[in-house]
């Protein structure tokens, strides 16, 4: 009998026209780069959260837990309490809801879309804020912005779709 020897061999990996495509496999996310925290120099996270029409401008600061929505209480500004309750989840998520003082400036849009609008700002705000909040607050969808905007109307419709109504006489 004879002994053969058999010599193990790397796969070769194959040429490619680009640079880019030796680099796919190389990135893990132990070598993710560490985000930093933003803060002006009043100590405060600023953030801007939009949907539908709506754009809100969001300051964190820390605090006590008091929002503030155009210079006015959120009791006052969003009577409705599932609209408090809404733009409070990110902070309920975070445990972080009687911590930080929330002052925003919104237009634009309706109630339903300020109050959407503010959740994703203050969620973006908590993120600048503490990086590591991110990976809590992403997968609720809070750092989403929603893209869902009103179709416009077209020419020779009644509204956005719906056609005229049809008369045979």
């Amino acid at each position: 009998m004879t002994d053969v020897q058999v010599q193990e061999t790397a796969p070769a990996a194959p040429q490619s026209s680009s640079g880019f495509d030796a680099l796919k496999g190389m990135g893990t996310p132990e070598a993710a780069p560490k985000r930093e925290r933003i803060v002006d120099a009043q100590g405060r996270a600023y953030a801007t959260g939009k949907r539908k029409n709506a754009i809100a401008r969001v300051w964190l600061k820390p605090g006590s837990g008091k929002i503030t929505i155009n210079g006015r209480d959120q009791e006052i500004y969003l009577a409705r309490p599932v609209l408090r309750m809404m733009i409070a989840q990110p902070l309920q998520i975070a445990d972080r809801l009687s911590q930080f003082d929330v002052d925003v400036t919104v237009q634009g849009s309706g109630l339903s879309g300020q109050a959407g609008a503010i959740r994703h700002g203050i969620a973006k705000a908590l993120t600048y804020y503490e990086p590591e909040l991110r990976p809590v607050l992403k997968p609720h969808g809070f750092l989403t912005r929603d893209s869902r905007v009103v179709e416009r109307k077209k020419y020779g419709r009644a509204k956005a779709r719906r056609s005229f109504q049809f008369s045979k006489r």
